[in-house]
Parts: structure tokens; sequence; C-alpha cells
């Protein structure tokens, strides 16, 4: 998600969790392509954020394939393309995004390209349609040429269709969809970012198996706040600034006693503080001890199955999907 999840994002969704994918910002080709001498800019991220998938968007194919490889020096674990997002500014203007599903043919090329230019593994994140053209057999139709074309194994969809016309973003989020088959694995967007302790704290044993970080949250904000204020000291001039890093933090406490107050002496907080050091000094009171200390534990949202095992879901039809031509082991993305 473009200004969301960004690196500081990214850096406090891994102290939550270990093991949970996290996806970049998307990236336009273009930019990487004409910032080659700052890329670190748009493309370096801390050893510790593996797994990562690195999202690009764009519709020119000699673009796509000089970004890969440019990208490919930075060792993410994927490379995405981005065949989803219905902003006016990328798939209206800029011909990319959700538009790319009219043209399953490109898309294929384009995967293609992305391949031969990167070590990784590839993937396209789309829509379940497009305006008029959203039926189950068009969509097995778009994977199924993507995947005649390219060594693409893994579609991420996003269970709404996207309105080109008329439509919002904004708008286009409240564009309800069933999921009809079911899900392999479930990407979570929006309510990750919005509620990252209780939708990640979780995700370590209750998707992969492997034991909770037995973490608090004092001890994660603890460590985040090492990681902020020794990357304001690095960049000089273009450093981020303290908001930039507290902005992941805000909804650390959502429906948590306390965060009412806590997000108002945020907010008054932001408009002087020098260090993230000093911003937590200032607001964290404002949480009780037994929140603040409180480690990952069985909360509502495993009670009420918000995780519930994903590999159940998925039915046999899917391994005819194309002919038998390919496995989808990521077939469905929930947006929250």
């Amino acid at each position: 998600m473009m200004d969301w999840t960004d690196n500081h994002y990214r850096t406090l969704a891994r102290l939550i969790s270990k093991h949970a994918w996290l996806y970049t910002e998307m990236v336009v080709a273009e930019t990487i392509v004409h910032q080659k001498d700052n890329l670190d800019r748009f493309l370096a991220f801390p050893a510790e954020q593996h797994p990562i998938v690195l999202q690009i968007g764009g519709s020119n194919l000699d673009n796509l394939a000089k970004a890969t490889e440019l990208a490919n020096a930075y060792s993410y674990d994927e490379i995405n393309l981005n065949c989803g997002c219905p902003s006016g500014k990328v798939a209206g203007h800029g011909c990319f995004g959700a538009r790319l599903m009219f043209d399953p043919e490109f898309v294929g090329d384009a995967m293609s390209a992305i391949a031969a230019n990167c070590n990784v593994p590839v993937s396209v994140k789309c829509r379940i349609g497009v305006d008029d053209r959203d039926s189950y057999e068009e969509l097995c139709e778009f994977v199924d040429k993507v995947v005649s074309k390219s060594p693409t194994r893994h579609f991420i969809i996003h269970a709404r269709k996207a309105l080109l016309s008329g439509l919002s973003p904004a708008e286009n989020r409240n564009v309800t969809a069933s999921i009809r088959q079911g899900a392999h694995r479930v990407m979570v967007g929006r309510a990750a970012y919005n509620n990252p302790w209780n939708m990640l704290g979780h995700v370590d044993s209750e998707v992969y198996g492997m034991p909770t970080r037995r973490s608090s949250r004092r001890q994660i904000l603890e460590s985040y706040q090492v990681y902020g204020d020794s990357i304001m000291g690095q960049y000089g001039p273009s450093r981020p600034n303290v908001r930039q890093l507290a902005k992941p933090l805000l909804n650390l406490f959502h429906s948590e006693p306390g965060n009412g107050l806590w997000k108002r002496k945020a907010d008054s907080t932001l408009r002087h503080c020098k260090t993230l050091e000093s911003f937590l000094e200032e607001t964290l009171d404002a949480i009780p001890n037994s929140v603040l200390d409180a480690p990952i534990g069985k909360e509502a949202y495993i009670e009420e199955g918000h995780f519930a095992d994903m590999d159940s879901l998925l039915p046999p039809r899917y391994s005819s999907l194309t002919n038998g031509s390919c496995e989808i082991p990521a077939l469905v993305t929930a947006s929250t």
C-alpha cells in the first residue's frame, strides 16, 4: 500500500511477527530506472525484514525488465507485479494496475520479462475482475494465459472487482465480493496496519506453527525506538522525521484502555519532539502498564476463528484451474 507499507511500518511488523511475508509499497518501474543513482531510497531494507516481496507497477516491458534487474541486487524474496490498483493515476493515466487485467497477453509477457531478470520467484496481484469482465471463467482465462507465457505460479487475488469508471480507490474498497471456492493463504492489508498487534501477533503460531514471540508492546517499542532514532542520524537532511517514524505506531493500542488519550497526546507531542525516544517518553504514560507489558496471547481474534486453517479451504477444483499446468499456492487475498 503506497505511503503505508514503508520501511518503518515493515520494521514494526517484523518486530511483532518473525515469519509473516512482508510486501513493499508499489514502486513504479520508471522510478527505479530513472533513479538508479538513488536506488537505496526506494529499494533498500534491513535484512531482518526477510521474507519480503517487492511489488512493481508498470506497463512498459523494457522498463519492467530494467527495473527488475536493478532490484535483483537487493535480494528480495519475490518480485510481484501489481495488476490490481484501481487508482486513476495508475489504472487510468498510468495504464497499469487493475487495467492490466484487460490484457492478459501483455501480463504474461511482462511476467516473462520480470522472471528473466531476477533469480527469485515472481507473482501477480490482481482482482477477481475489472468492470464488466468479472466472471469466474474470465479470471481463470487471465491466470491461464499468464501461466502459459511465464513461470508465474503464484497469484494473489484481491477478493473484490475493480470498477475503473466513476469510483475512487476508497469507493472501490466498498465493492463487496465473496470467495467462491476458498483460499490457500490470505494477504491482509489495511487491517494489519490499523490493528497490527492483534492481526500480526498470532501469525507465527496460528499460520506458521511456530512459537509466538512473547514480547510485550513495551519491548517492541523499545526496539523500534532504537531503529528509528538510529536512522534519523544516518541520512542527513533527507532523514525521516519523528512524525513519519511514529505513524506506524499510532494503531498499536487499537481498542485498548488509554488508546484515545495516547492518540491525543501523540498529536500534541509530535508538534515539538525531535526524537522518537522523547515522543515515547511523553506519551506512553497514557497506556496502563497492564497493556504495555502484556505478551501476545490467545485473544478474541483466535477464538473467533480469524486464523482458520487456510489449507483446508482450498478446493480440489483449483488443481485443474489451468488444465494442470500450474499449482497456485496463494490464490486469494482478503482485503480488510
